[in-house]
């Protein structure tokens, strides 16, 4: 036994060494193509200007003859014309995030003939992606998202120049790369992200268009628009305007762990991209009549769409208002502290070791046989999907909703228990208890509150957690468990 289970250790570690060298040839193979297709767009941009230079100063018509026919349908809509046409041709736009937002909102800005678009991130293309981020493919899994997007864009047109900033966006960073574009789209998914983006965007007089969406929901607002100068009533609110304070770091939940819909977050960066061509084509006139709003979409509500009036500019804002205490230079210098500002969001070891059994522990208890419960706190419909055999599913947001009174100190009055633990864990005190979620977070949790409740009799009942979740268990134990 100890044989075997020395060969498969020594075989996953050989599996891994050769997965990190694949991903390493990968990278070097797309980074090699990168520059190749840089170069090759550079040579187009080049050619395409000396040739366009001689006749249009000898045309009359402002535009390339395959440029009308390209976007005529968007020409002759009143709203845009040939001035707008012209404005997005001129325009520099910088999206942040080549993500489920990122992906519809380039796609459609590219298309309509924005001038040059920047894409910013650092991530590359997992298979998970593919569902919603809809400029990436298969065969880019492993890929730099930027290169993967611009790769799809520079098929669909030609025409816009592509910019890629291989990179997650930093404070220090920020206002170089920012300076150099005319609007900015934030399709970030993080709260320090956003604040760093809407700080950056007002201190350079920058609109900007920022989404997110998360399940079945999403919302949009148009911010710092129009982009006065801080401390100036008459300019758009920014982002700590509408939110001064970030929510509680343990409240915000990514797509990995709630969920997405794709045509939830195309509908969101779809709907950017129409913010981002009405911004960059109206009046300054017509820019400072459009009060700001937060528009909030929810595909099973009916109505889908509600629109809620914001306030204006706040007068003690610390970044848009006369009193502002955010700078570039504090920006620049790290002392505005995105990631202490928002909380921590790295999931923290709250049990002590004794307190928690790694998945491949627990998978010699289960072949061992033995009386147990094991409590799954995941929410039903990730229950449905794969659940381990004879598991009972106590959601979390079933547990954490739930009002539950601590033991009672005298022994002759009974233990008030919630409503979501089942009788038999309850009263069956001779079975210890394993809990076990998705990545090894919520079951932490759980794990204290059944403590809480007295469920461990003072030590004497074991009440562990499964570490590091499904997860690790797909990892160590199962690999044909689903990984979703």
């Amino acid at each position: 036994m100890e044989d075997f289970e020395t060969r498969c250790a020594s075989l996953r570690t050989e599996i891994a060494a050769a997965e990190a060298q694949l991903t390493k040839l990968k990278r070097e193979l797309y980074e090699a193509e990168g520059a190749a297709s840089r170069a090759q767009s550079q040579k187009t941009a080049s050619a395409s200007a000396n040739a366009t230079t001689g006749p249009r100063t000898k045309s009359k018509w402002p535009l390339q003859g395959e440029e009308y026919r390209r976007y005529g349908r968007q020409m002759i809509v009143q709203q845009l014309g040939l001035q707008g046409q012209l404005k997005l041709r001129n325009a520099k736009i910088l999206i942040v995030g080549a993500g489920g937002l990122g992906c519809p909102a380039a796609l459609y800005l590219a298309g309509a003939g924005v001038g040059t678009i920047g894409l910013v991130d650092g991530d590359t293309v997992e298979a998970s992606n593919l569902h919603r981020q809809v400029l990436h493919r298969s065969q880019n899994v492993g890929k730099l998202k930027v290169d993967s997007a611009i790769e799809y864009l520079r098929e669909l047109n030609p025409h816009p120049t592509y910019i890629a900033h291989q990179a997650h966006l930093t404070p220090r960073e920020a206002p170089d790369i920012f300076k150099d574009y005319d609007l900015i789209l934030d399709c970030t998914d993080n709260p320090a992200a956003r604040y760093l983006i809407s700080d950056t965007a007002v201190l350079l007089g920058k609109p900007l268009v920022s989404a997110s969406a998360l399940r079945t929901e999403g919302q949009l607002m148009v911010l710092n628009n129009p982009p006065q100068p801080p401390g100036d009533k008459t300019g758009g609110p920014c982002y700590r305007c509408v939110f001064p304070k970030p929510p509680p770091a343990d409240s915000v939940t990514s797509c990995a762990d709630g969920g997405i819909l794709g045509p939830v977050v195309g509908t969101m960066g779809v709907l950017q991209a129409l913010e981002a061509i009405k911004v960059l084509t109206s009046a300054e006139e017509r820019a400072e009549a459009t009060p700001p709003s937060l528009l909030i979409f929810s595909a099973y509500s009916s109505p889908q769409f509600r629109t809620i009036k914001l306030r204006s500019r706040r007068p003690n804002c610390a970044v848009c208002s006369a009193e502002a205490t955010v700078t570039l230079k504090s920006v620049r210098s790290g002392s505005m502290d995105y990631v202490f500002f928002c909380g921590t969001v790295d999931p923290a070891d709250i049990l002590s070791p004794e307190e928690r059994i790694s998945p491949s522990e627990y998978g010699n208890v289960d072949s061992a046989g033995g009386q147990r419960h094991v409590i799954d706190v995941r929410e039903k419909v990730q229950f449905d999907i794969c659940s381990l055999e004879n598991s009972i599913n106590i959601p979390m947001s079933t547990i954490l909703a739930s009002a539950y009174s601590a033991p009672t100190q005298d022994a002759d009055e009974p233990k008030r228990l919630p409503s979501w633990l089942p009788p038999e864990v309850a009263h069956e005190s001779n079975k210890p208890i394993y809990v076990v979620c998705r990545q090894g977070n919520d079951s932490q949790t759980v794990v204290r509150k059944l403590k809480e409740l007295g469920l461990d009799l003072g030590g004497e009942r074991p009440v562990v957690d499964i570490k590091g979740g499904f997860r690790s268990w797909q990892e160590q134990v199962d690999p044909d468990w689903p990984d979703y």
